[in-house]
């Protein structure tokens, strides 16, 4: 039996990267999932993809176009959880976007209002729609995908730091605001990780010797890989961690301690 059996997931940014893989890892562990994404042809690669490997005991999956910035968006998922499955269990914030790493006065205004909106007004819109049905069940488990820049925020990347600051506290916040009403809220907090957005984290092209200069200020001597973040997802999704809430766990092999 699956650790997320007979659950069902949103899994937001879903159709590559950390979310693509958390997406996988939930069904495997028995979810029927929901792929949300606002780019069509990685969500549907994604759907295609979980089809392909008929996971023994697995849930399934179901791509769903979504702008996590509009309520209508929302609404529509949610929709479609209770009408496709029954009912929603798990929401995963994970669509999430960044700038290229570059001084910060020279951020431009339209990058500042995408990461903001993408980053932080998706949280809200999730909150807004998808909370009072959690709060209705009295049951009901948020995840964040937030990062070790919003625990410390390094020079190039301080505005994207500062969004996930803010789901860091709004996370914590959420925990103890609706604890009570038996609704956990955690979040994930990656390293630097291969993905579709390295390149503007580190501001430089994506070649394996800037991937071993990174890697060796990592005490575990690695960057994370997206499976890294799905078995974190998928502990704090289940059950296993129904004691579990009001944390930004860190999954850097090490690198805030240093």
């Amino acid at each position: 039996m699956g650790r997320l059996e007979g659950k069902v997931a949103l899994v937001s940014g879903a159709g590559s990267g950390f979310g693509e893989s958390i997406a996988h890892a939930f069904v495997k562990e028995g979810a029927n999932v929901l792929i949300s994404d606002i780019a069509v042809d990685g969500g549907k690669r994604v759907e295609a993809d979980i089809a392909s490997k008929a996971y023994p005991g697995g849930g399934s999956g179901v791509f769903v176009e979504h702008n996590v910035t509009k309520r209508e968006d929302w609404e529509k998922a949610l929709e479609l959880a209770k009408s496709k499955f029954g009912k929603l269990d798990i929401v995963v914030n994970n669509a999430g976007t960044t700038y290229k790493k570059q001084p910060s006065m020279r951020v431009t205004e339209e990058d500042f209002d995408r990461i903001v909106n993408v980053n932080c007004k998706s949280i809200f819109m999730s909150v807004s729609v998808v909370m009072p049905y959690f709060v209705e069940r009295k049951q009901g488990v948020y995840l964040n995908t937030s990062s070790v820049a919003g625990a410390r925020t390094r020079p190039g990347q301080v505005f994207y730091g500062g969004t996930k600051g803010f789901l860091n506290t709004v996370t914590q916040g959420l925990a103890a605001e609706y604890g009570p009403e038996g609704i956990r809220v955690n979040s994930i907090c990656p390293l630097r990780g291969a993905t579709g957005l390295l390149e503007m984290f580190s501001g430089t092209a994506d070649t394996p010797e800037e991937r071993e200069r990174f890697a060796k200020s990592v005490p575990l001597g690695r960057m994370s890989e997206p499976q890294d973040i799905a078995n974190a997802a998928v502990y704090l999704a289940s059950d296993e961690a129904s004691f579990v809430s009001g944390v930004n766990l860190p999954i850097d092999g090490g690198r805030l301690a240093v």
